[in-house]
């Protein structure tokens, strides 16, 4: 499975926000430079995490986005689908009923193994991902870093 670059973009931008001082917000301006992304692209990126409910943002001269819960309530899997969708990657065409290796109908009437297997897969990356908070995320990362954070983008 490949996600698209975008994904990475509001993993690292959500983990940024949730190393920020309670009530503290950064701005797409402020997230784009930290990050080196285009701005156009990164604000639409974090107004689907809005509409989820995983951000919220606010307007003005001191505007921008913040953690809309906790980080111990927002998952990888609230983030990846925020921006990606819930479906699976994977779709099952039937292939094994066409062409010159098509089985009959009789050995059919049962789900595809490999979709099935497919399936199994896209439910073990989903639940992986729905274990892992961004509280968990905070906890590995090296002490120091969200007061780095913190500085570089008052810094900005």
């Amino acid at each position: 499975m490949k996600l698209p670059v975008s994904t990475e973009w509001v993993l690292h931008c959500a983990t940024t926000l949730a190393q920020l001082d309670p009530g503290a917000t950064a701005s797409t301006a402020q997230l784009a430079l930290y990050y080196d992304l285009p701005a156009p692209y990164l604000a639409k990126q974090l107004q689907a995490l809005v509409k989820a409910g995983v951000l919220t943002a606010t307007t003005g001269p001191r505007g921008g986005f913040r953690l809309a819960r906790a980080a111990s309530e927002i998952t990888l899997l609230h983030i990846v689908e925020a921006v990606d969708g819930t479906s699976s990657p994977y779709e099952c065409r039937e292939i094994r009923q066409r062409g010159r290796g098509a089985l009959p109908p009789e050995d059919c009437r049962s789900t595809c193994v490999l979709a099935a297997k497919m399936a199994d897969a896209h439910a073990a990356w989903r639940a992986s991902l729905a274990g892992v908070s961004l509280a968990d995320v905070l906890a590995a990362i090296p002490p120091s870093a969200p007061a780095r954070t913190r500085s570089r983008l008052a810094g900005m």
